[in-house]
């Protein structure tokens, strides 16, 4: 019991109360994200992560909407196709007066839309009468702001805390704010127009008079500031810009059609989820990780989501490899688990990682994300041939290597391990990096320096990406060099982590080198970047396609006949879309394509049952039932970048295809459709100064790829 209760301790999203079973909306746009219930209200206090945050921080902790000091009825509320906009349709209770009911339901329509641009929430109110008599209305809007930070949401105790300000009543609204710990300050602006006929410290205060057929507007601006001076909203064309940005972001894509309008929804979902994700930094665009827990950048997430869909949209890697070498490590630091040439695992910017309260303020805990830099450098060098950006990065990529050689191998054996150095820091560095992740056969939590066996593959796979572009650029005696050693790595990897017993690859090694055996997902990362001897493919894709482990949704992160095996748990049993394209990728590679399009159908089908047909980060490992839909994980993250971009991998691992941009050429590589797909489409990629359109078709005879559009002299082959 006490291990159990330590595991529970470290940066744990706490749930002490079933969430609520209310739909709740979602706008985020870069650094601030909103999350309402389904009336278009904030209520903290019926949904913990419910709230305005800015920057890391809660703006705004509750904002209702009354009507005659009572809740309007819901109609309908959705968020729009491109995630831009919030609507809701809420119209009047039955409201009596002193002997009779003076106003019948119906008789008002109340519509709420809201967007964010820019630090600041734009709502508009429209009040619309549809009766035959003129009526009087009273209404209001009551707010608050707590000004918690986000892993205060998550259930992290303060023993102190800033100092709440009085609410500021000004000419045409309110304005709250809070002084921090780290002596920031942090305000809430919010204003009317047409002004309120009385404001006060809870909020605004309506009466008016509505004629027959008549309407009227009300526009709120709610900014959020940091630090002293006033906020200065874009009234006259937020929203045009805010429209116009994803809708230019999206121009610039290559798309998906298919014969399956289910198939198209969920594929435009995931579409516009990403593009909602993607943040302006600095350096350029970035998919923040995940709303609420994750909206900042994570490096493992970021080039995971890069990965997922470079094969479409390789800018997207542009800006996270810009962003990582930009806050490469550059000394050692054990506060921050850092070492020279480390790449980022996460940094925060809220009150409690300036304060240290949190070690995430700049945070390189990740075993995995420095490889990972690599691989992605690689992989989109060979997407675009673009050899000026490789070469503008290569001293961030020679780096990374010499953090792997010198900080990565701790005890010298050739392999990657982690070991955290920071008290506060991640005791597993890993991808599944809850505490109790890695473990034995018994069920005995693994001692480190611990060797992941995907972190081997990763390491495997970035030293022969970094052979080629050193042999891009020129650097011959090294590209050779990184070569051999990746060689040396794959042979001493099959000898040290296969299990036959098993029939896969052990999790992980512990500090002694016991093999963790253990099936896992993770072997199937081995496929994905390959580093699986080719005769031991196919035990891995049997093992990983087994009732314990494939639960007709998707692959376990963990067998149902583990010690450790629990389908309510983050890591151990519960079904992860990224981890599942990833896989179906490493299958694709190894030629294993029934078990691609099996996986693939099985996450299509999940989201089928999910609210926007939007994936969670994960969820439930609970096997398959007729008739019935997955079961939800409490306090996944949705939307999430890599879940939302895992359907862009998954179509690829069905059609096999590879661009090899320097080579000037695409090709399909044994393609397979999912079984209720009989057509996939691709407009607009591009390749170089080339733009195609292709189209794949299943028929009873095979499946067949076709160039229906082709500017330029890209070359297209299709090998069965």
């Amino acid at each position: 019991m006490e291990q159990a209760s330590h595991v529970a301790t470290q940066y744990y999203i706490e749930t002490t109360e079933a969430p609520s079973n209310e739909r709740t909306l979602v706008l985020k746009q870069d650094d601030s994200f909103l999350i309402t219930d389904e009336s278009g209200d904030i209520n903290s206090e019926g949904r913990a992560d419910a709230g305005l945050f800015h920057d890391g921080t809660r703006f705004l902790s509750s904002m209702k909407f009354l009507l005659a000091d009572g809740r309007p009825l819901l109609l309908n509320s959705s968020i729009r196709a491109d995630n831009v906009l919030m609507t809701v349709d809420l119209t009047n209770p039955d409201m009596r007066g002193e002997a009779d009911i003076k106003l019948p339901r119906g008789t008002l329509y109340i519509s709420r839309s809201k967007f964010l641009w820019r630090g600041v929430c734009y709502e508009t109110i429209r009040i619309h009468n549809f009766g035959m008599t003129t009526c009087s209305i009273s209404w209001g809007l009551r707010f608050d702001a707590d000004y918690a930070d986000i892993f205060e949401v998550r259930g992290e105790k303060r023993d102190r805390r800033g100092e709440q300000l009085t609410p500021e009543v000004q000419r045409d609204g309110i304005q709250l704010g809070y002084i921090g710990l780290d002596n920031q300050l942090r305000t809430t602006q919010i204003t009317c127009s047409p002004r309120p006929n009385k404001i006060s410290e809870f909020g605004f205060d309506f009466t008016m008079e509505l004629a027959s057929k008549s309407d009227a507007t009300f526009r709120i601006v709610i900014s959020c500031q940091l630090g002293a001076g006033s906020p200065v909203p874009e009234t006259q064309d937020a929203y045009q810009r805010a429209t116009q940005t994803i809708a230019h972001r999206r121009e610039r894509e290559s798309s998906i059609e298919t014969s399956n309008h289910r198939f198209d929804s969920w594929v435009d979902r995931s579409a516009a989820d990403l593009q909602m994700m993607l943040t302006e930094t600095p350096h350029g665009l970035y998919p923040y990780a995940g709303v609420p827990w994750f909206n900042t950048p994570f490096g493992r997430d970021g080039i995971i989501t890069a990965l997922e869909c470079l094969w479409l949209a390789p800018r997207i890697a542009r800006g996270v490899l810009t962003y990582l070498a930009a806050t490469q490590a550059e000394s050692v630091s054990p506060e921050q688990d850092a070492q020279p040439g480390k790449i980022l695992h996460e940094t925060r910017t809220g009150e409690m990682a300036i304060l240290g309260e949190v070690p995430f303020r700049r945070y390189y805990g990740s075993v995995d994300s420095t490889p990972l830099f690599v691989l992605l450098a690689g992989a989109y060098y060979k997407r675009t041939a673009d050899l000026d950006f490789v070469r503008s990065i290569w001293p961030n990529i020679e780096r990374a290597i010499e953090w792997i050689d010198r900080y990565g191998d701790i005890d010298g054996d050739g392999f990657i391990e982690y070991a955290r150095n920071s008290p506060s820091g991640l005791v597993q560095q890993g991808w599944k990096d809850s505490q109790d992740s890695i473990f034995h056969r018994d069920g005995s939590l693994a001692e480190g320096p611990i060797a992941l066996c995907e972190v081997q593959a990763y390491v495997y796979s970035a030293r022969r990406m970094a052979s080629e572009l050193a042999r891009a650029l020129g650097h011959v005696d090294r590209a050779t060099a990184l070569h051999q050693q990746a060689e040396s790595l794959r042979m001493a990897f099959d000898k040290a982590f296969w299990n036959e017993d098993m029939g896969t690859y052990a999790l992980a090694l512990d500090g002694d080198k016991r093999q963790c055996k253990v099936a896992a997902s993770n072997a199937g990362h081995c496929l994905f970047a390959p580093i699986a001897n080719p005769a031991r493919a196919a035990a891995v894709c049997d093992r990983l396609m087994r009732e314990d482990m494939f639960n007709g949704w998707g692959v376990r992160t963990l067998g149902a006949c583990e010690r450790r095996y629990n389908p309510l748990s983050y890591h151990n049993g519960s079904v992860w879309p990224h981890d599942n394209a990833l896989i179906a990728a490493g299958l694709s590679e190894y030629g294993h394509k029934e078990a691609v399009a099996k996986i693939t159908s099985g996450l299509f089908e999940c989201a089928l049952f999910m609210e926007l047909h939007r994936l969670p980060e994960l969820f439930c490992g609970f096997d398959k039932r007729p008739g019935r839909g997955p079961t939800l994980y409490p306090v996944a993250c949705s939307p999430q970048s890599w879940a939302a971009a895992a359907s862009f991998l998954l179509v690829a691992a069905c059609l096999g295809i590879s661009i090899d941009a320097p080579g000037n050429r695409v090709l399909f590589r044994n393609p397979v459709l999912p079984e209720s797909v009989k057509r996939i489409t691709i407009r607009n990629l591009r390749v170089g100064n080339s733009e195609l359109d292709l189209s794949v078709r299943h028929y009873s005879t095979g499946t067949t790829v076709g160039v229906e559009r082709r500017d330029g002299n890209i070359e297209v082959l299709s090998i069965n």
